[in-house]
């Protein structure tokens, strides 16, 4: 049987000062604890996040000097607490930045980043677009890390709608998933909740998805930040357009239960690709 713990998603919404940003995420993330979180999780660019005319703004800096990072080791060491930094801002190699997250143990130590893959090319009206790929790098690694209480796989907002990443991170040994976010108002109220629900029952996982909440200059995010069982039941949800912790209780052992219920990762077969669809018209 293994150990229960409860796992804490520390819901913001950044702006475009960091230290008044870190300020918050810290008291917050201290309450979490307080409240008995063994795990805190924050949410995509929960440092620095603003949107306005030029493009979204994160502020990446240089890993050994981010005070996001010096500021949650320490803590993490101080509360003996494992947090989630759902993403910061790195420079990448190509002067582009990746989209990084780390998970640091009780200790402050670093046991493992992941640099997002998917990125946020979409045109969702005439007047709410994204490039992501203009300044952010892609990931080229999916990644799991050990925790005291089962292995856990990352992952990061856009992620979420790549399902075989999950699967690979489910058969890879993950017994939980991250997807921390910053998933916009008109995106979340859609697909968030569906999306979900759909990786933590594909997969038998729990999942901890904390995504920020309000606005951002021009951006509006979704909150509603979601813990799911293996089952795919909601087992807590965060407010819209305020800051908030959403805590549960996390039993590993459900975990195996799903997955003997629905053995749906012992079950894949191989098939052959579909043909092309071709249009005869241009063929003619």
């Amino acid at each position: 049987m293994s150990k229960t713990f409860k796992v804490g998603l520390v819901q913001t919404c950044a702006g475009a000062d960091m230290t008044e940003t870190l300020d918050r995420a810290e008291a917050l993330s201290r309450k979490a604890a307080a409240d008995g979180a063994e795990m805190i999780v924050l949410a995509e660019y929960f440092s620095c996040y603003h949107v306005d005319e030029t493009g979204i703004h994160t502020s990446p800096i240089a890993e050994d000097e981010h005070p996001a990072l010096k500021r949650f080791s320490a803590l993490s060491r101080e509360l003996g607490i494992w947090s989630v930094l759902g993403s910061v801002a790195v420079p990448s190699p190509d002067g582009r930045a990746y989209n990084r997250q780390y998970v640091f143990d009780d200790t402050g130590s670093v046991r493992a980043t992941y640099e997002k893959i998917h990125l946020f090319d979409v045109n969702l009206s005439a007047g709410e677009q994204y490039q992501e790929s203009a300044t952010l790098s892609p990931g080229a690694r999916a990644v799991t890390t050990d925790t005291p209480w089962g292995n856990m796989g990352l992952s990061i907002c856009y992620d979420v709608r790549f399902p075989h990443l999950y699967r690979d991170l489910a058969k890879a040994g993950a017994d939980f998933l991250t997807c921390p976010a910053a998933f916009t108002h008109k995106t979340g109220s859609a697909h968030w909740h569906v999306l979900l629900r759909a990786r933590a029952i594909e997969t038998g996982c729990f999942v901890f998805a904390t995504c920020q909440s309000g606005y951002h200059g021009k951006a509006r995010t979704y909150g509603h930040s979601l813990i799911i069982n293996p089952w795919g039941e909601i087992l807590g949800e965060g407010k819209e357009d305020k800051e908030d912790i959403v805590i549960a209780e996390i039993d590993p052992d459900q975990v195996a239960k799903a997955r003997q219920r629905i053995p749906a990762l012992t079950h894949d077969r191989p098939y052959d690709q579909p043909n092309p669809i071709h249009n005869n018209k241009a063929a003619e």
